[in-house]
């Protein structure tokens, strides 16, 4: 289920209880706020909130992101159960990245553009593609992909600047190597 979570927690700083609370969970998160500044935005995004709805909105509005999280969780859950990579178990149906059995902490968006790509290993994807399959939207700042893969490598890769499992396909986008994932 999606957390809702409003920036001006009294007593606290809602961005430190993100970044708290990221550590802990990969339940997805919207922030409300009454905070419109684009770095405002950035901030909580690059915490790993899944999404920011500045105030005033309609309820209406919230409750139907909420869906739309909803919706993109349970259709992951009909892609294969578990992807594994290098030392790296993808489980679709817990929602979550291990690492030598460890949980590795992802924001729900990054997990949903890694199991984007590496459920389709080998196929090379343009960020317009991963944009509507994870944000379930035509129409967007796609450069958003771009960031989430960057974040993904520095999580992921031995060495982010030359990745072995998400690779930057000149010209069209990203590929998850097939050579990485094994039974």
């Amino acid at each position: 289920m999606p957390e809702v979570l409003h920036l001006g927690l009294p007593g606290a700083d809602g961005l430190d209880f993100l970044r708290h609370f990221r550590a802990r969970s990969t339940a997805p998160v919207i922030i409300v706020s009454a905070r419109e500044s684009d770095e405002d935005k950035i901030a909580g995004l690059g915490l790993g909130a899944d999404d920011f709805v500045s105030k005033p909105f309609s309820p209406k509005v919230l409750a139907a992101r909420v869906r739309a999280m909803l919706r993109r969780s349970t259709d992951l859950k009909s892609s294969p159960n578990s992807v594994k990579f290098g030392d790296f178990i993808l489980d679709i149906d817990g929602y979550l990245l291990k690492k030598g059995g460890e949980k590795v902490p992802l924001s729900s968006k990054e997990f949903e553009v890694l199991a984007c790509l590496a459920t389709h290993p080998g196929k090379a994807m343009t960020p317009e593609t991963i944009y509507s399959e994870v944000w379930r939207n035509q129409y967007g700042d796609i450069t958003a992909v771009a960031v989430y893969i960057q974040r993904l490598r520095k999580k992921i890769e031995k060495d982010p600047a030359s990745p072995e499992f998400i690779e930057t396909v000149h010209g069209m986008g990203y590929r998850f190597s097939a050579d990485a994932v094994h039974a």
